[in-house]
């Protein structure tokens, strides 16, 4: 009996386990985030990402999905998966995105699928950075439209994206945003122009 018991105990706890281990890497559900957690205007990040403090389900995620996860002085991440009203971004709708000057050297907004990769589709355009920014005449004052047939001015393609996500990457952030994010981070807005053309 004791046989029994100890090895239904044994095989619960492996199941357990492994349960635990394929829902943090994301293999199964939407990943699980231990400690660090920073929000920000619904921008989410672990504070703990490249660092060692990263708990073995955090190191998880970041293996699972291919991150380069490097220190928070070198940069940090912010992500996003819901426009200023609340609903999840769609490639069925067409979004405003516009931010001002932001506490780092060099940023950048990346399109992201549900999977956490880049959609597959030819269009080129999965990307904002300083640089357009900077090009388009203010990188004090920008913004670009996400959506999934090309825009006018600066467009980022959302095209077999389904539900996704964006990543605002800051790159050599300043000391004040390390030390106190919630108080010095204003994140980008996304506003919900039109729905209904999803390709």
């Amino acid at each position: 009996m004791k046989i029994v018991s100890g090895l239904s105990g044994l095989i619960l706890g492996a199941l357990l386990g492994l349960v635990s281990a394929l829902a943090a890497a994301g293999i199964i559900g939407p990943g699980i985030s231990l400690g660090g957690n920073i929000k920000v205007k619904d921008w989410g990040s672990d504070w703990t990402i490249g660092s060692s403090a990263a708990n073995p389900w955090t190191r998880a995620r970041v293996a699972r999905h291919g991150l380069l996860a490097l220190t928070r002085a070198e940069a940090v991440y912010f992500t996003r998966n819901t426009d200023d009203t609340g609903d999840r971004l769609s490639a069925a709708c067409t979004y405003k995105v516009s931010g001002g000057a932001l506490p780092a050297q060099w940023w950048s907004v990346t399109l992201y699928d549900a999977t956490s990769y880049l959609p597959v589709n030819t269009d080129n355009a999965l990307s904002y950075d300083l640089t357009d920014a900077a090009a388009a005449g203010d990188p004090g004052a920008w913004s670009f439209t996400v959506s999934p047939v090309p825009a006018e001015g600066s467009w980022v393609s959302s095209k077999s994206a389904g539900a996704f996500d964006l990543t605002l990457r800051l790159y050599k952030p300043g000391a004040a945003l390390i030390a106190d994010p919630e108080g010095t981070l204003v994140p980008p807005d996304i506003e919900k122009i039109s729905c209904g053309e999803a390709l």
